[in-house]
């Protein structure tokens, strides 16, 4: 079992976390470490830094550089001129604790065995990831972030880390993110394990990279890709439209659209870069997740949080985190205290609408970083 997924160009730097470094939920990491790439200089007075957290899928490359110029994941948003300023801004890029992009997860070798941790590592936390990324910060002699970034999952890690580090961030910006993972969210992603456990070559966790259980894999996937675009956007992209030649087969009830051909591919590329075992700590980890367990109540964490400014932005087309729930987030952080714009989009794409419509998400970033 490789314990990270390589890249030809890398421009992945790495911060060691405490030893030992407790969980959430109990346990503990020896040896641990993160992943994290860069963009723009720091500043004299280490006042300028940005940090970023994913969603639940994405390396830390999340924008071209001089070490990796291939596009990242938020690619013409980070940048010289961006709405995420590298000429004003150092921008820290996280890959989140459990994934597979050299953070230490479930993939990589637990010390104590010199075997891969597989499903032996200890139960994950949004709020596992979201100290990660501070401890990030330490090892850069930074206190405190100018303002701290993070769409899907990462708008959740958003809302755990000011809760766990009070002060140690002036802005916060959530982007389709929630304060406690929704019922249909939970029914949908526990769909999607099933599907990877199901599949007898899963074996327990014990699966091999020559045979991973990439059937379930590729169902989670597709069922993933329904929820984070919207039924208007495939209309409007597919309609009726025939499966391509590549994806035809004689085989009783095949493929016939165009819609399955689209999703096959993106399940397959899926199956290629992510690790399940990965993939099903993350996925429980959005399911558990609950910023109430903070404090009595979301306006008194957030209160505690001494977040300065906030920017919450939701789309209305987002079936899998609903606008209504970005809404109920800005309305507490004015509650308590902080300055908040709140963004409803009408973008057509839905959850996805972050990684499509960078001209509208850019807007609102650029405005409030501004």
């Amino acid at each position: 079992m490789a314990m990270t997924r390589e890249r030809a160009a890398d421009a992945r730097r790495y911060a060691a976390l405490p030893d030992p470094f407790p969980m959430w939920r109990g346990g503990a990491l020896h040896g641990a470490r993160i992943a994290y790439e860069t963009w723009g200089a720091l500043s004299a007075a280490r006042d300028n830094v940005i940090l970023l957290f994913t969603g639940l899928s994405p390396s830390a490359h999340a924008a071209a550089s001089p070490s990796d110029p291939s596009d990242g994941w938020w690619e013409g948003m980070i940048g010289h001129g961006c709405a995420i300023d590298s000429g004003r801004y150092h921008v820290v890029c996280v890959n989140s604790l459990g994934s597979c992009f050299g953070s230490t997860g479930p993939a990589s070798i637990d010390p104590a065995t010199g075997a891969p941790y597989r499903v032996s590592f200890p139960d994950l936390s949004v709020e596992d990831i979201a100290r990660a990324g501070f401890e990030v910060l330490r090892s850069l002699g930074i206190e405190r972030a100018h303002t701290i970034i993070g769409p899907s999952l990462g708008g959740m890690v958003v809302l755990a880390f000011p809760a766990q580090f009070p002060g140690a961030t002036r802005n916060a910006v959530s982007i389709s993110g929630t304060a406690a993972a929704s019922p249909f969210a939970i029914a949908l992603r526990s769909i999607q394990r099933e599907a990877i456990l199901r599949d007898p070559d899963w074996r327990g966790g014990s699966y091999t990279d020559e045979r991973p259980p990439a059937t379930g894999m590729r169902i989670a996937r597709k069922l993933g890709m329904m929820t984070y675009r919207s039924a208007a956007e495939w209309r409007q992209r597919f309609g009726r439209q025939p499966a391509g030649p590549e994806l035809r087969s004689p085989e009783p009830f095949g493929p016939e659209f165009a819609i399955q051909s689209y999703l096959e591919a993106h399940a397959q590329r899926f199956v290629r870069a992510f690790d399940p075992n990965c993939y099903l700590y993350i996925s429980r980890a959005m399911d558990r997740f609950d910023l109430a367990a903070h404090g009595a109540s979301i306006e008194e964490v957030f209160a505690r949080s001494r977040v300065e400014r906030a920017l919450v932005i939701g789309v209305e087309s987002d079936l899998l985190f609903p606008v209504d729930e970005q809404r109920a987030l800005s309305e507490a952080l004015r509650k308590a205290g902080a300055q908040t714009t709140f963004a409803p989009l009408d973008c057509l794409e839905g959850h996805d609408s972050f990684l499509i419509d960078l001209e509208r998400f850019g807007r609102e970033i650029s405005r409030f970083l501004a």
